[in-house]
């Protein structure tokens, strides 16, 4: 039996046996493109050379590639773990062919790998073809079909509609009919009882698709037209996991040696045994699956956040955790230690899993512990919302509240069902669906572009000069009208560009495309696809004519001093941190710069002085810029360049060096180091588990922080009297400051005391209860400070209800006896009988409660409306 380690090689040796360039996976987490997030497929690293904006470099490629997908048709997040081959993260092994073999071709190998290579079994195969479509004025792919015939009988080859066999890459782009590979893995016996002909595509877990040829032969206009590609191309993708199941003779992909480590580790971690329980199996493999996902994202550069592919990340490994928490009994943090065992499954084929380890175990130990937290919030705040709907005798709560809990706490659904399950409720499921969609269309709409199709002026390619020139003459090669936010755009594409499209942190240029009679704005230069794409608000009067392309230069000179000292920085942290430190992600502007890099400590404030000396030193050494810009990787590794994990790098880079600064990098430099003038450090921060920010400027911005710096010691010193030794006079008055803080304390305990005093012997007594009321100036502090002392000094009931004025706001407090409460009477509720006078909110105990406002005129009727519904009034 072939191992899931063989099977991989396997793979790429047969199709290096067939003339395809075998090429790494790319990164999980995608840089430049700005339609995805996360890599979903294999022809993602290919996109640009399918849309032709780069030139075909080799005409057939094949790799495995590693994919993350958890949401839209392919799967759903919360299927995962549910049945035996569906997965967040999973291996797509494909082989392509640009503008070179076509549908033959892909056939007959595809059919040699498979049965020839693997000896799967060919009666147990089936292919699907593209059934044509009428509205489209598509016709069978009788051509796939005849191809097939070689290979099975016409009754298993099988027509597919266009939802399962024509493939898109979007509303519009590239495009065609696609021919899927189904293999039966049931036994024999449930073979003979039921033909896998009539279960192929209904979602049998045994009979299951695990290769997909597509055949990529249309362009998909904005009209919804389609039109011929001029190069055809073969985009391939077979799921490795689903492989190994079938060729392992296992009936799910988690029993296969992909997962099984995986998961025993676990089952020993929680003292149980795979395969005796459901829940727990299902649980673990969630997690198994999970683990995957969150360890290649963090290698990748992706850090657990609130928001996009963060999110998404978080969002996966609380999933996890939460199936741990309530299935396997996990308390503490638990999968950060699963590692070791992910290595050893696929640490052969990806080495930045090894060669990351501390981070990712450390980002995942923290974000554990981090959500145990939270999910011991969240089940405290449902309990309170089981208890209130329990007195309402209600068996139902809110899903508007169970949406707060999930949007807010990250507390998933069904743990919400589950738990109201257990004490015989149930949430509104019709609500919180309406407020997770409400959700979703508020993402929608803020990220929607709606885009026109490319009008081609001209052909050609588009060259970037802007490493040399800040200004040539260009013209435009194409155009298209961009919505986005209701605003109106325009993005061209030039012949020849100075402007450095935004991409490895450093921001786009802005500039001007002049003419003869006319100057248009270019707002910002994004980078789509590979190709540098312009921004302007209009369009030029003649599309035709040829233009000076300008950048802004002292933008750019500004960007370069930041980006340059990023170098420079990187190599000072090395050298005063340790090699442990390497870069996870910048931001290069021309206001300043923002370098995030892997460190486990907060980094001193000696340290941050001698990184910042160290930096100072290189700039005055005036290095100049050695370039070379088509370099092997090889030989710019030999030269002591780090290439940065979740980077996709080619055969040829570029490298920046600065005196002993090495770097693979495609962003604009200064020529010499001495033309940063300045660098000074100005924050350093934690942004995650074994990750720290510093934030820094240069030149000019440099310039203007001690400018801001040296303003604010002229201010203090003004207001000290202009006295010599500054920081010993804001020390004093700190100490005198602290000294009378001291004695207004003990003198407003004094007046307490006697506010206390009066306001008991003033109140009323009504049907046996004592009512102390307060209404005026004061601060709210010493007003609860009164409430409590008369708690611990007046026996019996009583009711204490303050409104107090501080000006600009106001607050309401309540404070009721122990024998009110005994009798049903609730502080809490009381309060926001008043709440509403002073256009507030509030809440608290039964005892105690409070309620902010900003309305003082409504106080003398707040206090009112809470006597009244105490029935003291």
């Amino acid at each position: 039996m072939l191992t899931a380690k063989e099977i991989r090689e396997s793979f790429k040796s047969f199709f290096a046996s067939k003339q395809h360039q075998i090429v790494p996976s790319a990164p999980m987490v995608i840089k430049g493109d700005p339609t995805l997030m996360f890599t979903n497929a294999g022809m993602n690293q290919f996109k640009d050379i399918i849309l032709g904006n780069v030139p075909i470099k080799y005409p057939r490629v094949a790799d495995s590639q590693k994919c993350l997908r958890v949401s839209g048709k392919h799967n759903d997040l919360e299927e995962v773990g549910h049945d035996t081959y569906h997965h967040t993260m999973f291996e797509m092994l494909g082989n392509w062919s640009f503008g070179d073999y076509f549908k033959k071709e892909a056939i007959n190998w595809a059919w040699e790998y498979l049965v020839e290579v693997l000896k799967l079994d060919p009666n147990r195969l089936y292919a699907t073809v593209f059934e044509g479509s009428a509205s489209e004025g598509l016709e069978r792919d009788n051509e796939a079909a005849g191809y097939w015939e070689q290979y099975l009988p016409k009754d298993r080859i099988i027509n597919g509609n266009k939802k399962d066999n024509f493939w898109e890459m979007g509303d519009t782009g590239p495009c065609g009919p696609c021919s899927e590979i189904h293999v039966d893995i049931r036994p024999d016996h449930e073979r003979a009882e039921v033909d896998g002909l009539t279960l192929v595509n209904q979602s049998h877990p045994q009979v299951i698709e695990i290769w997909n040829l597509v055949f990529m032969q249309f362009n998909r206009k904005s009209d919804g037209s389609l039109e011929s590609l001029p190069a055809k191309v073969i985009d391939t993708g077979m799921g490795f996991e689903r492989l190994c199941m079938a060729l392992q003779g296992k009936i799910s992909n988690y029993d296969t040696d992909v997962f099984q480590p995986i998961i025993q580790h676990i089952a020993s971690m929680a003292g149980v045994t795979y395969g005796q329980n459901n829940q727990q199996d299902i649980a673990m493999r969630v997690i198994a699956d999970h683990i995957r996902t969150i360890a290649f994202s963090i290698t990748d550069g992706q850090l657990p956040s609130n928001a996009k592919a963060g999110y998404v990340i978080r969002r996966i490994l609380r999933r996890a955790v939460r199936y741990g928490y309530t299935f396997l009994g996990r308390r503490e943090a638990f999968m950060y230690q699963l590692l070791p065992t992910l290595i050893e499954v696929m640490g052969d084929a990806y080495p930045e899993l090894q060669a990351q380890k501390t981070l990712i175990e450390k980002v995942i130990k923290e974000e554990e512990e981090s959500f145990l937290r939270t999910l011991e919030t969240g089940i405290r705040l449902l309990d309170k919302k089981i208890d209130e709907a329990k007195a309402a005798g209600k068996n139902i709560i809110s899903g508007v509240d169970a949406f707060t809990l999930y949007d807010t706490f990250g507390f998933p659904l069904d743990l919400t069902e589950l738990i109201l399950r257990e004490n015989g409720m149930e949430v509104n499921i019709d609500e919180f669906t309406a407020e997770m969609q409400k959700q979703k269309d508020r993402a929608r709409n803020a990220a929607a572009i709606e885009t026109g199709d490319w009008v081609i002026v001209k052909e050609g390619d588009s060259k970037f000069v802007g490493y040399d020139q800040f200004e040539c003459d260009a013209e435009i090669l194409r155009y298209r009208k961009i919505k986005q936010k209701n605003k109106e755009l325009y993005q061209l594409v030039l012949d020849v560009t100075p402007f450095y499209a935004e991409m490895g942190g450093q921001v786009g240029d802005s500039g001007w495309l002049i003419s003869d009679d006319e100057q248009l704005d270019i707002i910002d230069t994004k980078r789509e696809n590979n190709l540098a794409v312009h921004l302007s608000a209009k369009l030029p009067k003649d599309i035709t004519a040829t233009f000076t392309a300008k950048i802004n230069t002292e933008k750019r000179i500004q960007c370069e001093c930041n980006h340059s000292a990023t170098h420079l920085l990187h190599e000072a942290l090395r050298e005063v941190l340790g090699d442990h430190v390497e870069q996870k992600g910048s931001y290069v502007s021309p206001e300043s710069l923002r370098f995030d890099f892997s460190h486990f400590q907060k980094v001193t404030d000696e340290e941050i002085r001698t990184v910042e000396k160290l930096v100072s030193e290189k700039i005055r050494s005036n290095f100049s810029l050695e370039e070379h810009r088509s370099m092997p990787i090889a030989q710019a590794r030999e030269m002591g360049a780090m290439a940065l994990f979740g980077e996709k790098y080619g055969d040829e880079v570029r490298v920046v060096k600065y005196g002993s600064s090495v770097e693979l990098c495609g962003g604009t430099h200064i020529p010499a180091t001495g033309m940063i003038g300045a660098f000074r450090i100005v924050a350093e921060s934690s942004i995650a588990a074994g990750v720290r920010r510093i934030e820094a400027v240069t030149a000019q911005g440099a310039e203007n922080y001690l400018y801001a710096q040296q303003d604010l010691i002229r201010e203090l010193r003004g207001m000290m009297n202009n006295i010599p030794n500054l920081a010993q006079a804001i020390k004093k008055t700190i100490e005198e400051s602290s000294e009378l803080k001291k004695q207004v304390g003990e003198f407003l305990k004094e007046k307490a005391v006697e506010l206390k005093k009066r306001l008991i012997d003033e109140a009323p007594e009504k049907l046996g209860v004592k009512v102390i009321v307060f209404r005026g100036g004061g601060s709210s502090e010493i007003m609860k400070d009164v409430a409590f002392q008369i708690r611990g000094e007046v026996k019996g009931k009583f009711l204490f209800v303050a409104g107090v004025d501080e000006g600009a706001k106001c607050q309401l407090q309540v404070m009721i006896s122990d024998e009110l409460v005994a009798e049903g009477l609730d502080a809490s509720k009381l309060i926001k009988s008043g709440a509403q006078f002073i256009k507030g909110g509030g809440g608290g105990q039964p005892h105690y409660a409070t309620a902010g406002g900003k309305d003082v005129n409504g106080l003398a009727d707040a206090v009112n409306a809470i006597v009244e519904a105490a029935g003291l009034n």
